[in-house]
C-alpha cells in the first residue's frame, strides 16, 4: 500500500462543509482484497482497538461497523473509521467520514472530519500504518502511538476557556479562525473582527495584565482604592519570610510574587517551619514571595466581563472522601478515574496530582498517603481551591449581593481588565465584604471559565456567552459583505470591477486576484492569489470593510474556502478549462466544484448565476441564497420566467442594461458607455459587467455609484491589466489578453474580427498541464481565427518537454488551416512577440496570448520605434515597472 497524499482543509470545502482531512491511499495488492479475505485481519484489529465495536457505520447501530468487517469490507474504509476513533480517544468530538474508491483503480479517498488538525493528520497516518501491518501480519505498536497522539492533542489542542468561547462563537454563526497552534483565535472577518486568546481579548490591556500579574502590585492598587487585602509584604529570603510572620502574626499565606492557578501557594501556616517549608515551594516559582495575613472562611470565584458579573462560584480545595477500605493514595487514583478529570484543561475537572503540596498539607493533619479515612471522612489534600490543582466549583452566582457585584466591577476597573476572574475569600457571598469580613485575594487575567459552565453542583453559566456578547454587543456585526467570484473566464476582470466601484462607496476593499492581493487599492502580495490563503489574508486584515474575492478551481479543490459564507457569489460561466487535473475528468465535475460558492452563499444573500450558459443553469438547484440572474438577451426564457415569479435579473435590452425584480423595471447604463465593453463589440466584457452589476445591486450599492465606476474602469494597463489591453503603434493594434483556454481564445478573437483588420496575426500558447485534446483544440481554433501564427510555450512547461506543447498547437493549426508558411514556431515569449511584430504592417491587428505579463508588456514597449517612423505611436496608459510614468501619443 502507498499513502499518497494526505492533507487538511480548514474550512468548508468540495467534501464537507466542516474541517476535514482527505487522504489517498494506493490499495495495491489489497485493492480487491475486502476484510474477510485477510487471515485473522478482523480479530487482531478489535483486540488492538476496542472501542470499535461502538462504532455504527451505515447499518445506523452499535457494532454496525463490525458487522461490516466480518462480511468484508475494503481497507480504505476501515482508515477512516480508525482515524476517527483514534482522535475521540484523545477526547476529540468528531465522527463524519466518507471513502470512495476514486476514478484511479485501487486508489481510495478517505475524508473525515478532525478537532485539531496535527492530530487529524496524525490519525491518519496511524490508521494506515495500523492497516498496513496487519494486512501483512506484522506487529504494530498501537498503544505507544495513541499515548504520542494524546501528546499531541495536549500540546496543539484548543485550551478549554477558549475552546467553550468557539464552541459558542459557531452555534452563533460566528466565523472562527485559528491564527496558531495554540490558542490565539480570530472571531468574524476584516474590520469586524475580534481575537482571543483564553479569556484574554483583543480589548484587554496589556498593563491590566502586567498587574494582574504582579500580586503584590495588585494589593498595593487595591488597598490604595479602600478595597480589604490581607496585611503583608514582599521577601526575597527565609530569614525575611519568618520575620515577616512574625511581624503580621500567624496563621499566614505564603506565595509567589508572580504566578497562576494556585501553584505554589500555601495557607493557614501556624509554625516557622511550615513558613520555611512554604517559601521552599512558593521559591520554586518565583525569586520574590508574598508573605501575607491569612483570612478564614470560603473561596469564591467571581467573573467579570465588561461592567457585569456574570458568574460566582464557591471553590471547593482537591479532597477525597473515605469508604473505610481505600487509603488516601488509592482514593486519589480511583477519583483521577473519573471521567470528567483529565490533565491540565482538557476537561471539566482536573487530575490530583500528588506531588510536595499535597504531602505538606496531608502532614499537617497528621496524615500520610497511606492513612485510610473512614467512610464519608473528607481529607483535604490541598489548601487553595484551583480547579488547576484537583478543586471542584459549586455555583453561587444567584447568592452574591449586590454590594460584591459592584465591588467586583469595581476592581476589575482599578486593575485595567476587561475581563476578569477576582479571587475572594468571605464567610458568605451573600454578605457584604469589607474590612473585617473578607478580602480579595487575587484578581487573575485570562481567567478559567469551565468552572462556570461544569459546575459541580448548581446551574451551569454561560460566561463564553457573556464575553461573546460583550465582543459584539447587540446590534453589532462581526463579518463584512464578502463577494466570491469564480467561472471559467471573466472572474478577474469581475473582480477587479466590483472591488472599483465598491472603493467609489468609500469601502477600503481586500481583493484577491490573478495578480495579487490588494489592500485599499495596494498590492500587498504578488503572484495568482485566487486560493483560500490570499481570502484568508483578506479577511484577517483589520482595515478591510468589503472583500471581494476571485476564487479559482484549483484553489476550492486543494484548499476549499477561506471563509464559512459570503454575502453574494458569482459564477461567470463554466466551460472546458483543467480538464484532467485533480480529478476533474468532465465539465459535470468542473460543475461539482464551482457549485460550492452557491452552497455557501447566505440564505439571504445572492447567487448571481449566467442565463445565458447551459452549464450554469444546472448550478440553479445548488444554490443555497437567492438567485439573481444576468443575460445578454432581453428574452432569455429563463429570466423571463424567473421575473414572472418576483425574482431579480440584469440584462440587455435594445442596448441599454436593465435591472427587473418582478415587473419592476429600472435602466443602468447604456452598453456603448461602458468602456470595458468596448461599445457593446467585447461580448465576453458585456457579461463581466452584468455580473458585476447585478453583484453590486444585491449588495445595495446605489445606481448612481454603480454608473459612475462602470464608465470611469477602463479596459487599460491601469484598471484592468492583461484582460483585453489595446496598444497601437504606427497604424497596428497590439491586443494583449490573458485566454488559457478554448472559451477564452474563442472570445478575443471574436472582438479582433470586429476591429475589421487587413491581417490578424496571433502570438499563441497553452499551459502544459492541460490535456493533449484541449491543447489541439486551441491550435485548431487558432489556425482557423488566424491569419498568421507564431507559436511560442510558457517558461514554466508544467511536466512538458521544451517544443511538446508547440508541436500540440502546430498540429492542432493545420487542422484548422494553417499551412506550414502560414506559422512559425518560437518557444521564448519575447522572442515570439518581437516576431510578430516584426510581420505586423499598418491594419494588421497582433493578438498576444501571454503567460507572463510584465514580460510582454516591456517587449511591446521596447520594441524598435524606428520600424514605425513618422507613425503615431499610442500606448493605453502602459504604466512602466508598475510606477505612474504613463506615455502616450509617442511619435
Amino acid at each position: 500500500m502507498k499513502l499518497l497524499e494526505i492533507r487538511a482543509f480548514d474550512g468548508c470545502s468540495i467534501y464537507s462543509y466542516h474541517p476535514v482531512i482527505k487522504m489517498l491511499v494506493d490499495l495495491g495488492e489489497y485493492r480487491e482484497i475486502p476484510t474477510n479475505k485477510i487471515v485473522d485481519f478482523v480479530n487482531r484489529l478489535l483486540y488492538l482497538l476496542p472501542s470499535l465495536f461502538e462504532h455504527e457505520c451505515s447499518l445506523g447501530y452499535p457494532g454496525g461497523f463490525v458487522e461490516r468487517l466480518k462480511e468484508g469490507t475494503y481497507l480504505g474504509h476501515v482508515m477512516e473509521h480508525i482515524a476517527i476513533e483514534l482522535q475521540c480517544l484523545t477526547g476529540a468530538q468528531v465522527k463524519f467520514g466518507k471513502t470512495r474508491e476514486t476514478k484511479q483503480a485501487g486508489v481510495y479517498r478517505i475524508v473525515f472530519s478532525y478537532d485539531c488538525k496535527p492530530v487529524g493528520i496524525r490519525a491518519g497516518e496511524i490508521a494506515f500504518e495500523l492497516v498496513n501491518a496487519l494486512a501483512q501480519g506484522k506487529r504494530y505498536d498501537l498503544e505507544r502511538e495513541l499515548r504520542n497522539l494524546k501528546e499531541l492533542a495536549k500540546r496543539y489542542s484548543l485550551g478549554s476557556s477558549t475552546d467553550v468561547i468557539v464552541r459558542r462563537a459557531k452555534e452563533r454563526g460566528i466565523p472562527v479562525s485559528r491564527l496558531n497552534n495554540l490558542s490565539l483565535v480570530q472571531l468574524g472577518y476584516g474590520c469586524n473582527q475580534k481575537r482571543i486568546q483564553a479569556t484574554v481579548t483583543g480589548n484587554t490591556s496589556c498593563i491590566g495584565v502586567d498587574i494582574a500579574c504582579d500580586k503584590n502590585l495588585t494589593k498595593e492598587i487595591l488597598s490604595s482604592a479602600g478595597i480589604p487585602v490581607p496585611y503583608g509584604g514582599v521577601v526575597s529570603s527565609e530569614e525575611e519570610a519568618l520575620e515577616l510572620a512574625k511581624q503580621i502574626g500567624f496563621p499566614v499565606v505564603v506565595k509567589p510574587c508572580e504566578g497562576n492557578q494556585g501553584k505554589g501557594v500555601t495557607l493557614d501556616l501556624n509554625s516557622e517551619k511550615e513558613v520555611l517549608s512554604a517559601f521552599s515551594i512558593a521559591n520554586t516559582y518565583s525569586s520574590k514571595i508574598i508573605v501575607e495575613k491569612y483570612i478564614s472562611g470560603k473561596h469564591y470565584r467571581i467573573l467579570v466581563v465588561g461592567d457585569k458579573v456574570v458568574a460566582v462560584s464557591e471553590r471547593i480545595p482537591a479532597h477525597v472522601i473515605g469508604d473505610g477500605k481505600r487509603t488516601v493514595k488509592e482514593l486519589i487514583e480511583l477519583e483521577n478515574q473519573n471521567p470528567n478529570r483529565g490533565d491540565g484543561h482538557e476537561k471539566p475537572l482536573t487530575k490530583i496530582k500528588i506531588d510536595p503540596v499535597v504531602l505538606m498539607v496531608l502532614a499537617r493533619q497528621n496524615l500520610t498517603l497511606k492513612y485510610i479515612p473512614k467512610a464519608g471522612e473528607i481529607v483535604f489534600l490541598r489548601e487553595n481551591a484551583n480547579l488547576s490543582t484537583g478543586g471542584i466549583a459549586k455555583d453561587v452566582t444567584d447568592f452574591i449581593h449586590p454590594y460584591n457585584s459592584d465591588l467586583a466591577v469595581r476592581i476589575a476597573r482599578q486593575i485595567g481588565l476587561d475581563v476578569a476572574g477576582i479571587d475572594i475569600v468571605a464567610e458568605d457571598i451573600s454578605l457584604p465584604v469589607k474590612e473585617g469580613t473578607g478580602a480579595v485575594i487575587e484578581v487573575n487575567a485570562a481567567p478559567g471559565i469551565r468552572m462556570h459552565h461544569y459546575p459541580a453542583s448548581g446551574k451551569p453559566r454561560d460566561a463564553a456567552g457573556a464575553i461573546l456578547d460583550y465582543l459584539f454587543p447587540p446590534g453589532s456585526s462581526f463579518t463584512i459583505p464578502i463577494v466570491a467570484i469564480t467561472g471559467t473566464n471573466g472572474k478577474t476582470t469581475t473582480t477587479r470591477l466590483i472591488s472599483h466601484i465598491l472603493a467609489l462607496t468609500g469601502h477600503r476593499v481586500g481583493m484577491t486576484s490573478t495578480d495579487g492581493v490588494f489592500i485599499g487599492g495596494k498590492c500587498v502580495l504578488e503572484g495568482d492569489t485566487t486560493g483560500p490563503k490570499s481570502a484568508q489574508l483578506v479577511l484577517r486584515d483589520p482595515t478591510v470593510t468589503a472583500a471581494v474575492l476571485e476564487t479559482a478551481r484549483g484553489g476550492l479543490i486543494r484548499s476549499g474556502l477561506a471563509f464559512d459564507y459570503c454575502d453574494v457569489s458569482i459564477i461567470t460561466n463554466i466551460s472546458e478549462d483543467h480538464l484532467g487535473q485533480d480529478e476533474v475528468e468532465t465539465v459535470e465535475d468542473l460543475i461539482y466544484v464551482k457549485a460550492l460558492l452557491l452552497e455557501r452563499t447566505k440564505p439571504k444573500g445572492y447567487c448571481i448565476l449566467n442565463a445565458d450558459d447551459k452549464h450554469v443553469l444546472k448550478l440553479v438547484e445548488r444554490s443555497k441564497g437567492q438567485i439573481c440572474f444576468f443575460s445578454r438577451k432581453g428574452d432569455n426564457i429563463i429570466v423571463r420566467r424567473h421575473l414572472g415569479i418576483g425574482g431579480k435579473a440584469v440584462f440587455v435590452k435594445d442596448g441599454i442594461i436593465l435591472y427587473a425584480e418582478g415587473e419592476k423595471v429600472q435602466p443602468i447604463i447604456n452598453v456603448n458607455a461602458i468602456p470595458l465593453t468596448m461599445k457593446g463589440k467585447a461580448i465576453h466584457n458585456v457579461e463581466n459587467a452584468l455580473a458585476a452589476i447585478a453583484g453590486l445591486l444585491c449588495l445595495k450599492i446605489g445606481i448612481d455609484k454603480i454608473v459612475k465606476g462602470l464608465t470611469e474602469f477602463k479596459p487599460n494597463f491601469e484598471h484592468n491589466p492583461g484582460r483585453l489591453n489595446i496598444v497601437e503603434m504606427g497604424g497596428v493594434k497590439i491586443i494583449i489578453d490573458y485566454g488559457h483556454n478554448i472559451a477564452g481564445y474563442q472570445a478575443t478573437i471574436n472582438y479582433a474580427r470586429h476591429l475589421k483588420p487587413t491581417r490578424l496575426i496571433g502570438v499563441i500558447g497553452v499551459p502544459g498541464d492541460r490535456k493533449d485534446e484541449s491543447v489541439e483544440k486551441i491550435g485548431e481554433l487558432a489556425g482557423a481565427g488566424f491569419d498568421y501564427l507564431v507559436i511560442k510555450e510558457d517558461q514554466d512547461l508544467r511536466g512538458r518537454i521544451p517544443g511538446e506543447i508547440a508541436a500540440i498547437l502546430e498540429k492542432g493549426a493545420q487542422k484548422g488551416g494553417k499551412g506550414r508558411d502560414e506559422m512559425e514556431i518560437v518557444l521564448n515569449e519575447g522572442e515570439a512577440v518581437k516576431t510578430a511584430l516584426d510581420k505586423a504592417r499598418k491594419g494588421d491587428v497582433v493578438v498576444i496570448f501571454y503567460e507572463d505579463f510584465e514580460l510582454v508588456r516591456e517587449a511591446v514597449y521596447q520594441y524598435p520605434r524606428e520600424k514605425f517612423k513618422g507613425q503615431p505611436i499610442s500606448y493605453d496608459k502602459i504604466a512602466v515597472n508598475k510606477g505612474l510614468m504613463v506615455e502616450q501619443g509617442i511619435g
